[in-house]
């Protein structure tokens, strides 16, 4: 969560470089079937022919290398030959070629030919003219060197001719010593069986080769294979999701998977965060180039397959009928269509579906990634005939009118199959019908997380429409699907649209909303000089909206900007033109309760308004958008008690909030783990935004667990990424844990600083939220500098909030950070710990609980403490704290509980450090040690795990292994 960054081009060219050569020892996923070739080698009475069969992409060729790796490093003289296209017709010639191969290598090697066989090329070719193979088998063993085994390697045998492979399966079963690896072509169906035409193509010539076989099959990758080749390839742990999308995408077809991660990295589709790796959020399905292997494929085939393969990529979910509908919308006729359909399953491309009479019940892409390529491949008018094809009958299907009635296969997406049709057909299918479905579509998609297609439909249903009342609806419906799926820019431009040129069928309320629906997407998109203009009455002014619209939109957008004065200045004179109704009052209503707190420090009206429950008849939405926004208030107090009480109140799981709220409710509550799951999603997919004050509160909080478990450079960056112009949102709680990193650095001065500058600029807006933190950070590096005088006046400034605003969080900062300025062993110091510690207990913050313990156990003399603040900040995973509580039980004379898991985490959090890249000097700062002792503990974590190097702990690191080498 180290702020999101695209995966750096370098990085992803040299991991294309290592799968893509086919390095044994990084050809991930053929663990396995290496394994099998090497026991294959290991034994001495084992098969002198190894066939390596596996479909189009499977990985023959990588294989076939890291064979002839293996089999040079056991002093076989490996010569590689290659078939291609044609070679079948030409009887012997794979034969003739290792001849040739063989005398060229003994030539090389200054080896003179055996005598009497000076002219062995004299005979060699008038036993191919003839298509001798006794003759060729003799030459060529005869052409053999003695001092080496030899290893034939022959690669995309599937276009070798079958004169060749009996000679070359007979001279294997006459050399016991030497090794014949050929790789070919199988596909498969669907549940892994060979195709009958194909079965023994290459099989049966090399059945005759003595001293036996061994087939080796080159399964599709799994998960977690595919899991480890991403990590590799990015040098980060993928996400679920991104795997989940990849293997759907590309059925685990190795080509195809590396086909996909190079697409989507050159398109910037690809978002690293926190050393996970997702796709950016809306990233399109990449488009294979046509120099793809999948595409030439197609290519080669020529027509009718290329025009069947194009109607079927928009067709085939329809099972039988999607043959008919193709000759239909191609103007093939059914011989031709039916024969490019076979010609595709021979080839590979198309897969049959098996049905329950022994027919076929439809045919599908073997990659569905290579079907997107072909479709997508179409013109729009195209597109749009053949989907017009396939909505008219799957309609007269619905409707009865057809005999033959059209079902979209299991296999397909039935949600999304039949409106992405109607949106390509557009006006070729009844307008007011296409329109009406997808509307009803997109609406059940709602609110639409993964972007399956709510607002693609939505925005195609507006091109139907034409009624002016209608077409303003649809504008409406995909404003706020774009807010929705996170497309900010289209929602902002939409919504303006309608606010230009509002018709006078739009109400009030919904005039408010589209207008608040403007304000949020300006400020998510960060553009703050714009959501200034929103700020003013001038720009509100030049539109024909009710002030019930306007004053409360130009409200919210100086929320967004922390001017929160100028927002109470605004509401209070203008409550008549805004307090109409329950949904209109709620924007105004929370700005003016917040405003209240933010400058004055006074929580009473919010309190009020929490305690109020909703208007009976206001919609669930607004109920929930309300509800949504009180949480936020008190998880920005940190009031974990009074957010539980309020969803127990209001009836809503937290499993409901938005993403931003349970980011910080699982930071309450101490599940870091799960925090930073969700935080990296929210990072990757740009979902941050949160309204002030609580806007960078996100950034902060996750910073202070990053920096907790040793990631100080990740949260530094993730701060850095978050700051503004100036023109934004105060940016106070980014000073906080931007101060707590650089403390953590060894750098004090520089910290107070930072606190400084946050409590000016809060100053200078008039604002005291969050500034309890600050003042009380900026105490403790004062008490810490001896310089308790200007310590205390910041204490003077603390226990002021803490009397206006009663909070429970800024009494417990004042408490620790007094007995901090008192000093070790003051008695007043202990009665404050001992009251903050009870005060700690009781608001059930495990990593709040875990400081203050420690602190009473410092300051207050209170050892026994650290055992619980040692079991809490484990709960949290907080590495770096559990770190230095070990080295205070040790002063303490308090025993360290689980010695083994104290060296992992020791081990794990050095890892942590080096990865961060920190140098050696830097890693002694941030664990309170010497450079020696750092320098000894990173001999003993090479020694134990058989990394040898940095490179290599960042490396596992980062790809989520354990620390252990490969080898290990």
């Amino acid at each position: 969560m180290d702020g999101c960054r695209a995966a750096e081009a370098g990085s992803v060219r040299g991991a294309t470089e290592t799968c893509a050569n086919g390095a044994s020892e990084h050809l991930v996923g053929r663990e396995w079937e290496l394994t099998e070739f090497e026991r294959c080698l290991d034994d001495p009475d084992g098969p002198g022919l190894v066939l390596v069969r596996g479909e189009r992409g499977a990985g023959r060729s990588a294989f076939a290398h890291a064979a002839a790796e293996r089999l040079a490093a056991r002093d076989h003289v490996v010569l590689p030959l290659v078939c291609v296209r044609g070679d079948q017709d030409r009887p012997l010639l794979l034969a003739l070629r290792a001849v040739t191969a063989v005398r060229e290598h003994r030539q090389a090697t200054g080896r003179q030919p055996a005598a009497g066989r000076a002219d062995l090329g004299a005979e060699v070719l008038p036993a191919t003219e003839r298509r001798d193979r006794a003759a060729l088998a003799d030459a060529l063993l005869s052409a053999l060197p003695h001092a080496a085994p030899v290893a034939v390697v022959v690669d995309d045998a599937q276009y070798a001719d079958a004169a060749s492979l009996d000679v070359l399966a007979a001279v294997a079963a006459r050399r016991p010593t030497d090794v014949l690896v050929v790789t070919s072509v199988r596909h498969t169906t669907r549940d892994g069986e060979a195709g009958p035409a194909e079965q023994d193509v290459i099989a049966r010539p090399l059945a005759g080769g003595g001293g036996g076989s061994k087939t080796i099959t080159l399964a599709r990758l799994t998960a977690h294979q595919f899991a480890a080749m991403a990590a590799r390839w990015f040098q980060a742990v993928p996400d679920p999701a991104l795997v989940e999308c990849a293997l759907g995408l590309t059925r685990g077809v190795p080509a195809a998977t590396r086909a996909l991660l190079v697409q989507w990295s050159r398109q910037d589709a690809i978002r690293i965060a926190d050393g996970h790796v997702f796709l950016a959020a809306g990233a399109p399905v990449p488009v294979l180039p046509d120099d793809d292997r999948f595409l030439r494929a197609l290519h080669e085939l020529g027509e009718p397959c290329r025009t069947v393969a194009a109607a079927l990529s928009v067709l085939w979910p329809l099972g039988r009928t999607a043959v008919a509908l193709a000759a239909e919308s191609t103007g093939l006729s059914a011989e031709e269509t039916a024969d490019g359909v076979r010609r595709l399953v021979a080839a590979g491309l198309l897969d049959e579906l098996p049905g329950g009479d022994g027919g076929p019940r439809g045919w599908t892409f073997r990659i569905p990634l290579v079907e997107h390529a072909v479709r997508e491949r179409l013109g729009p008018l195209e597109r749009a005939r053949i989907s017009a094809a396939a909505v008219r009958a799957l309609w007269a299907a619905r409707d009865g009118a057809t005999e033959q009635p059209s079902a979209i296969v299991q296999e397909a997406d039935a949600e999304t199959y039949l409106p992405d049709r109607i949106a390509d057909a557009g006006v070729l299918v009844d307008r007011d019908r296409a329109a009406a479905e997808l509307t009803a579509a997109a609406e059940a998609l709602h609110p639409d997380p993964e972007d399956r297609g709510m607002l693609r439909w939505f925005r195609a249903a507006l091109r139907l429409v034409e009624e002016p009342p209608a077409r303003e609806l649809a504008l409406q419906r995909c404003a706020k699907a774009a807010w929705f799926v996170g497309d900010h820019r289209t929602a902002r431009r939409t919504a303006e649209t309608i606010l230009r040129d509002p018709s006078d069928v739009l109400t009030g309320e919904t005039l408010q909303e589209i207008a608040s629906l403007l304000v949020v997407a300006t400020a998510a998109g960060k553009d703050w000089t714009g959501l200034g203009r929103l700020g003013s009455a001038r720009w509100w002014e030049r539109l024909r909206l009710p002030p019930v619209a306007a004053v409360p939109a130009q409200a919210l957008a100086l929320c967004l900007l922390d001017r929160w004065q100028e927002v109470l200045d605004l509401l209070a004179p203008t409550e008549e033109l805004w307090n109409t109704d329950p949904h209109s009052r709620i924007v105004p209503e929370m700005g003016q309760a917040v405003g209240a707190m933010v400058v004055q420090g006074r929580p009473d009206l919010l309190a009020r308004l929490i305690e109020q429950p909703p208007a009976p008849d206001l919609p669930a939405v607004s109920q929930y958008s309300m509800t949504v926004g009180y949480v936020g208030q008190l998880l920005g107090a940190a009031d974990l008690s009074g957010v539980m009480a309020l969803l127990q109140a209001r009836t809503m799981a937290p499993e409901a909030l938005p993403p931003g709220n349970r980011f910080l409710l699982l930071h309450l509550q101490g599940r870091w783990d799960d925090a930073l799951v969700l935080g990296r999603w929210m990072v990757a997919k740009d979902q941050t935004f949160a309204p002030a004050p609580q806007h960078h509160l996100f950034v902060a909080r996750g910073a202070g667990i990053l920096a907790a478990r040793g990631k100080t450079a990740s949260a530094a960056r993730l701060i850095a990424a978050e700051r503004g112009a100036g023109d934004g949102p105060l940016e106070v709680f980014l000073d906080l844990a931007d101060a707590a990193v650089l403390r953590t650095m060894g750098h004090p001065d520089s910290a107070e600083q930072t606190l400084q500058r946050g409590l000016r600029e809060a100053d200078a807006r008039g604002s005291v939220y969050g500034t309890d933190e600050l003042a009380a950070s900026l105490a403790v590096i004062r008490a810490e500098a001896g310089r308790p005088s200007e310590a205390a006046d910041c204490l003077r400034r603390l226990g002021d909030l803490a009397g206006r605003t009663g909070s429970g969080r800024t009494r417990l900062l004042h408490l620790v950070a007094s007995a901090r300025v008192l000093g070790q062993g003051s008695g007043a110091a202990r009665e404050m710990l001992h009251e903050a510690v009870d005060l700690a207990r009781s608001r059930g913050q495990p990593f709040e609980t875990a400081v203050t313990l420690a602190a009473a156990a410092r300051d207050a003399g209170l050892p026994e403490l650290l055992h619980e603040a040692y079991e809490l900040y484990g709960e949290t995973g907080s590495l770096l704290c559990r770190f230095h509580t070990r080295a205070a039980m040790r002063e303490a004379g308090v025993t360290v509980p689980g010695r083994k898991q104290a060296t992992a985490e020791n081990e794990q959090l050095l890892a942590t450090l080096i990865t961060e890249g920190l140098t050696n000097r830097q890693i002694a700062t941030v664990l309170r040690l010497s450079e020696d002792a750092v320098a000894n503990r990173l001999s003993r974590l090479f020694a134990r795990t058989g990394l040898r190097s940095r490179t290599e702990v960042v490396s596992a690191m980062l790809t989520g292994n354990p620390l252990t080498a490969a080898d290990h």
